[in-house]
């Protein structure tokens, strides 16, 4: 399911006490790729403004295209437009706790979820991933005897 993600409302809604240091937007948008990529969707994040001078930390997110929304409109502003043009909206998840985006969602019969209930959803995604790494060897490769062996079954010349 295609999410939509009112950034500065998420942003927000992260918990910021001392065992966690403080997410900032880039580091926000990567999060949401890897979460995204591990539960196979895409995903839209809207920030308010024109954003940083320099964007390219949000170059290469997996599965998340980034949108500010300039200096005439708010994220809300694009976020529902979107809803309005979207041809499946029933499809949709939208990501945010301003009663108006939810509403919108709502009306449109797109699923609307709060932003710190989605975060809760994410870190608990990948804390679950986390728990489940690949073996050691899996990265090393074969050792040199393994190696030999596989060459000898296949008749390989060393």
């Amino acid at each position: 399911m295609p999410v939509i993600i009112d950034g500065y409302n998420l942003l927000r809604s992260i918990p910021n006490d001392e065992s966690s240091n403080s997410v900032d937007d880039v580091q926000l948008c990567r999060i949401l790729g890897e979460y995204l990529t591990v539960v196979s969707e895409t995903g839209q994040i809207i920030f308010d403004g024109i954003g940083p001078p320099d964007k390219t930390g949000f170059d290469n997110i997996r599965n998340l295209e980034v949108f500010f929304s300039g200096q005439s409109l708010e994220a809300d502003d694009v976020i529902e437009d979107k809803l309005k043009l979207n041809t499946a909206p029933k499809r949709l998840m939208v990501v945010s706790s301003d009663r108006r985006l939810r509403k919108a969602a709502m009306a449109r019969k797109a699923i609307s979820v709060k932003s710190d209930v989605f975060w809760r959803k994410v870190q608990k995604q990948l804390a679950r991933k986390a728990r489940f790494k690949e073996p050691a060897e899996k990265r090393q490769g074969l050792n040199q005897g393994e190696t030999n062996q596989w060459m000898k079954f296949f008749g390989i010349e060393q």
